[in-house]
């Protein structure tokens, strides 16, 4: 089996019919492709990670299963270890350490797009490459906006990779941007 963009789409898509799931994982794949480039590594590899991270999840929501039921199913495919490893490490109560840069993408960019896309939604404008990093980091502050999004791990993702906050915040709006048509935050109809 080839462990390609394709594979990895076709098993996502086998596994999540939620659009807005898919969106994220194009908005975490859009996110890990740039840092693969920033980093000067395979981007196809950061990609397919960023892609098929919580394909298991609408099956799964839970913390007692999501990851753990996707790892397994990967492992029986024969998904790369150190592939499967980054998408166990980008939740915390696995245990598994983030100890390569993949891993260290990976939960660095989760909660942020999810945060980046409720904070375009409620621009009148609702265009992601207008967001301010600014407001970005006022709605953090903010507990009860997008109150899902754990704030800690985007803090401590960014710190993970060595990145200052408000840069790497920048950073994912404009990977999540380059995709905006397709994540529907290219604008206001």
């Amino acid at each position: 089996m080839p462990f390609d963009r394709a594979a990895a789409w076709n098993l996502l898509c086998e596994w999540t019919s939620n659009v807005n799931l898919r969106k994220h994982a194009l908005a975490v794949e859009a996110a890990m492709r740039a840092h693969a480039r920033r980093l000067g590594t395979d981007e196809d590899a950061f990609g397919i990670v960023g892609l098929v991270h919580d394909f298991d999840y609408e099956r799964n929501p839970t913390a007692e299963t999501h990851v753990y039921a996707g790892a397994r199913v990967l492992r029986d495919q024969g998904w790369p270890e150190t592939w499967v490893r980054a998408i166990e490490g980008h939740a915390d109560y696995t245990g598994v350490p983030r100890n390569t840069d993949m891993a260290r993408c990976l939960f660095a960019v989760d909660e942020l797009t999810g945060f980046l896309t409720a904070a375009t939604l409620v621009r009148p404008d609702k265009t992601i490459a207008n967001v301010p990093v600014e407001s970005v980091v006022k709605r953090m502050k903010d507990k009860a906006f997008a109150r899902s999004v754990n704030r800690e791990d985007i803090r401590r993702g960014a710190e993970e990779i060595g990145m200052d906050l408000a840069a790497h915040i920048a950073f994912v709006r404009d990977a999540m941007a380059s995709i905006a048509h397709e994540l529907g935050l290219a604008g206001a109809p």
